[in-house]
């Protein structure tokens, strides 16, 4: 079909001016947020701009035209495209609220794989406890976990006063750092294939099962719930969710039933990965503030009740967090 050139011009700037406009305004607030019909209104007139685009790159002629429209659609997809400018204007706030639970259910079978391991270790902890307790300074690597449940509860509930005053930061900030290296250890070795990251992930559900099955085996089973679940209904997920973040490299890595090069699929998932794990370290620095304010403080100061109560109230409102957070109406 012969291109009426002049006509085909005139009748396109129209739309090349509005999506300058729009572009204009953009860039002039970087923080502005378009509705829906904005959103599609914008998208359309990039993708007739780039066809016009196309349309005109078989004609020798028009080069000022050419030029100034080469420029329009480059400056559009900064603005739109996904590895654009504008995923450089970061807003936490919408990240962690809306961008990381559509990321988790995104992933969510690499969660499942994750929470399968963890799972399994734990009972195998528990069954090794059951079979042999003297393996107990084997499983758990910790001196304070090694000490007989008993005697450590009598001691903390005789601890009288604030018995954490003024190191409360110093341990939130040694637990915060510590949890840290341990999520983002669990998702570093994604790079080897996961391999590193399911023995991980296990060895973790091993020392939580020995524990569980030690404090519940001499009647502490109150003092195990105060104690744990304040921040370990944060803490335990946050590292599963680390684990996830490296199962979803490890797939990208081996491209089970993906065709594409391995480069394509590791610049595929870079986003999503970075996203899980950002989010799990969020969630580890909460665990922190937590065990350091309000975990390491036993009946009589905090009653178990509370305590357990609070842990219950956290993980529901971590399930409905990342179950429904960031779902478009």
């Amino acid at each position: 079909m012969i291109l009426d050139l002049p006509r085909f011009i005139k009748a396109e700037r129209r739309y090349w001016e509005e999506l300058r406009v729009l572009l204009d305004k953009l860039e002039s607030a970087p923080d502005v947020r378009l509705s829906l019909e904005e959103m599609s209104r914008a998208q359309y007139l990039y993708q007739r701009s780039c066809s016009a685009l196309t349309r005109l790159s078989g004609f020798a002629g028009e080069l000022e035209v050419r030029q100034y429209l080469e420029a329009l659609v480059a400056r559009a997809y900064a603005e739109f495209h996904p590895s654009g400018a504008r995923v450089g204007r970061i807003r936490p706030v919408q990240w962690f609220a809306k961008t990381f639970p559509r990321t988790f259910r995104k992933h969510f079978q690499a969660f499942a794989l994750s929470l399968a391991l963890t799972v399994g270790g734990t009972a195998f902890g528990a069954a090794a406890m059951a079979l042999d307790h003297d393996a107990k300074s084997v499983l758990m690597p910790f001196s304070q976990l090694n000490e007989d449940p008993g005697d450590r509860v009598q001691r903390e509930e005789a601890e009288k006063g604030d018995h954490m005053k003024g190191v409360k930061s110093t341990f939130a900030a040694q637990l915060m750092t510590h949890n840290i290296q341990v999520g983002l250890l669990t998702f570093a070795l994604g790079v080897t294939w996961g391999v590193g990251s399911i023995i991980l992930l296990f060895y973790n559900g091993v020392t939580l099962g020995a524990v569980v099955l030690d404090y519940v085996g001499a009647g502490q089973t109150q003092f195990l719930c105060g104690w744990l679940l304040p921040h370990g209904v944060i803490e335990i997920p946050a590292i599963l969710v680390a684990g996830q973040a490296a199962f979803v490299l490890a797939s990208a890595l081996i491209g089970f039933r993906d065709s594409a090069r391995r480069s394509e699929r590791l610049r595929a998932c870079t986003n999503d990965v970075l996203t899980l794990a950002g989010g799990a370290a969020v969630m580890l620095v909460w665990a922190g503030i937590i065990e350091s304010f309000f975990s390491q403080y036993h009946a009589p100061v905090l009653p178990y009740s509370l305590k357990i109560a609070f842990g219950l109230v956290e993980f529901a409102a971590l399930c409905v967090f990342l179950a429904r957070a960031g779902k478009s109406a």
